[in-house]
């Protein structure tokens, strides 16, 4: 059913929370239009993936890793032994090819700078579930020390656009919520903001950067009334300004 769903909406990344090793091995084995990327929250195979697919026809991949929801980010499985969280991040270039009837604006012996190089940052994570605020609250910090460290350094920089995407276990209004997004009283560009105006439920998609949200949308997918997952999954359409299409 989850390979079902993918196919028939085709999005160009997907961010996985509580994903296995097999039923990490089994989407990528039925689904070869991705590639995978992400380890377990312990290191190595061993536990819950927060993995991201996206699809390898349109995106090359230029960085990518992971940190620890904890005091020591960097020190994978830290953190309360039952139940570490995690952030699975990357750094995705766009492909670009030249739409129909047209040609690519530069000769086949170009050496010089290419002016429409798209680059742009996914991070996807999974929050503690249940009334653990404090952490939930430092999580959210954490990420947004993480994500304010890629942005420019001078005028001379592009920020690069941030996509965050999660099982959040908060709702709307919340510490961590807030921490994201801010409180609606503060103009700080290096907030984060949500694809759904006021924000719903505890599965979100937030953004920084120079990109339009064109459609949301609560997939409500099933088959004779049976889910492929206890979560409806968010669907986001994006347009990055520059590039042919969009991107969801």
């Amino acid at each position: 059913m989850q390979v079902d769903m993918i196919k028939k909406y085709s999005p160009d990344i997907i961010g996985t929370q509580e994903g296995l090793k097999g039923q990490i091995d089994d989407l990528m084995d039925k689904l070869p239009e991705y590639v995978v990327i992400g380890e377990g929250r312990k290191g190595g195979d061993d536990d819950e993936h927060m993995a991201i697919f996206f699809r390898r026809d349109r995106f090359r991949l230029r960085e990518m890793g992971s940190f620890q929801l904890s005091a020591t980010p960097e020190i994978l499985g830290s953190g309360p032994k039952a139940n570490p969280r995690m952030v699975t991040w990357a750094r995705l270039a766009v492909i670009n090819r030249p739409a129909a009837g047209e040609s690519s604006p530069y000769p086949s012996d170009y050496r010089d700078h290419w002016a429409n190089n798209q680059e742009f940052y996914i991070f996807n994570t999974h929050f503690f579930v249940g009334g653990y605020e404090m952490a939930k609250l430092n999580s959210a910090r954490l990420i947004m020390q993480r994500i304010s460290a890629l942005y420019s350094f001078g005028e001379w920089e592009k920020n690069r656009p941030i996509f965050l995407t999660g099982d959040f276990n908060s709702r709307p209004g919340s510490p961590a919520y807030k921490t994201f997004v801010g409180d609606g009283t503060t103009n700080d560009p290096y907030l984060l903001k949500d694809t759904k105006e006021g924000g719903a439920g505890i599965d979100w998609i937030l953004y920084n950067g120079n990109v339009k949200v064109v459609s949301y949308e609560n997939i409500d997918y099933n088959v004779n009334g049976v889910y492929p997952s206890d979560h409806h999954p968010v669907m986001v359409e994006f347009l990055i300004p520059g590039r042919i299409g969009n991107s969801r």
